[in-house]
């Protein structure tokens, strides 16, 4: 069988509709069975890699391969993916927690006379703090510049300058942060890419997925900044670099551990149990009209997940008030609309401020925004499904 015809764009809409339908579903509806060793990993989510590409090729072929006409080896399907620019990953996948951890560990910075430079750990923890009071998650470069050089000069090794640009971008070429908003390459942390970033200005912060796993796990969290003081610190990081983080004491209050965690594990399984029997299927009658039926756990369950915050990582303009009972201002929105049968599920629902909501709905660059919303809900919902 000729796979070289699948484009990349064809495995974009295999991923597209596995979101879609769910990945049991997906599954059952192709005749494929989990993967066992070979994973595609997109966007921070895994999917199963030989059914991914069997209905690839339905998009440039007319009709999905069935799992008996190819073989799903590193030689054929990984070698296919790769090609494409994707990454396949090999054995069970790990943990969000143990990704997450393993990537701080690979961590590694200038020497400086006094040890190693804290630059990027320094970054690391304003950006856990920010993810921890449920700030949003990407900021323009401008203001982090502000808000890094402050604390670089304040907890940097004595010999270093304050320079913020440098772990912006060294960071950017790992799987932990991100940056968007520019046009063309990111330039290297290194030599003088200053200019670069004033004229751009990107907005940048964690990947959405190891903002979310800080944000909803006071466990994994303690142990990012356990292995971040042992590498960079000698011992822990200083108390007052915590509390200017937002990482101290005082923000005890905003950790909502494991319970969260649990409740939004079993919302999610009646929701999917639902969608087993087909109760997603369902229509109702409003406005003299037929319409799917909506599911009041897939609601509350984006709303636990935003923690009361929304979930666009750039809203610029939450409402500090609350509503009478003393809820958020918050409203969960499909964002591929459920009226044209979008799932009834978090992977694809998002908690939106009034602000975020009308842009998305009404604005010039909605699109663009409903794109961003997509890829974040899929990647919040994983590092609460299937987190640490």
């Amino acid at each position: 069988m000729d796979l070289s015809v699948i484009t990349r764009e064809a495995v974009l809409d295999a991923i597209a509709e596995c979101d879609q339908v769910g990945r049991e579903r997906f599954l059952e509806r192709y005749g494929f069975e989990g993967a066992r060793r070979y994973f595609l990993r997109y966007g921070g989510v895994y999917y199963d890699s030989k059914a991914i590409v069997g209905v690839a090729y339905r998009h440039v072929a007319g009709r999905p391969l069935s799992a008996s006409e190819f073989s799903g080896g590193q030689q054929t399907v990984g070698r296919l993916l790769a090609r494409l620019g994707f990454e396949v990953v090999c054995d069970e996948p790990p943990s969000p927690g143990q990704r997450l951890l393993e990537l701080l560990g690979s961590l590694r910075g200038a020497i400086t006379a006094e040890g190693p430079a804290r630059h990027q750990p320094i970054t690391l923890l304003w950006a856990f703090g920010r993810a921890v009071q449920r700030r949003p998650r990407l900021v323009p470069w401008g203001i982090a510049r502000r808000e890094l050089r402050g604390l670089m000069r304040e907890y940097g090794q004595p010999s270093s300058r304050a320079t913020p640009e440098f772990p912006v971008l060294a960071l950017a070429r790992t799987d932990l942060w991100e940056l968007r908003g520019h046009v063309g390459d990111v330039p290297a942390a290194h030599g003088n890419p200053v200019a670069w970033l004033d004229e751009q200005n990107p907005s940048c912060g964690l990947a959405a997925w190891a903002h979310e796993l800080v944000a909803s796990d006071r466990a994994v969290l303690m142990e990012a900044v356990g292995v971040l003081g042992s590498q960079f610190f000698g011992g822990g990081p200083p108390e007052g670099l915590l509390e200017e983080a937002g990482l101290g004491r005082a923000a005890e209050s905003l950790f909502r551990g494991v319970d969260s965690r649990l409740s939004y594990r079993r919302l999610c399984g009646t929701i999917e149990a639902a969608e087993a029997r087909g109760d997603h299927d369902r229509t109702s009658t409003r406005a003299a009209r037929e319409q799917p039926v909506r599911s009041s756990a897939a609601v509350r369950a984006v709303l636990l997940r935003s923690g009361g915050r929304c979930e666009n990582p750039m809203c610029a303009g939450q409402p500090e008030d609350v509503k009478k009972n003393g809820d958020p201002i918050l409203e969960v929105d499909h964002v591929l609309d459920r009226a044209r049968w979008g799932r009834d599920h978090p992977i694809q629902m998002i908690a939106l401020c009034p602000n975020c909501h009308a842009i998305k709905t009404w604005g010039r660059t909605g699109e663009r925004l409903r794109e961003v919303l997509f890829f974040e809900a899929r990647v919040r919902h994983s590092a609460w499904r299937f987190g640490a």
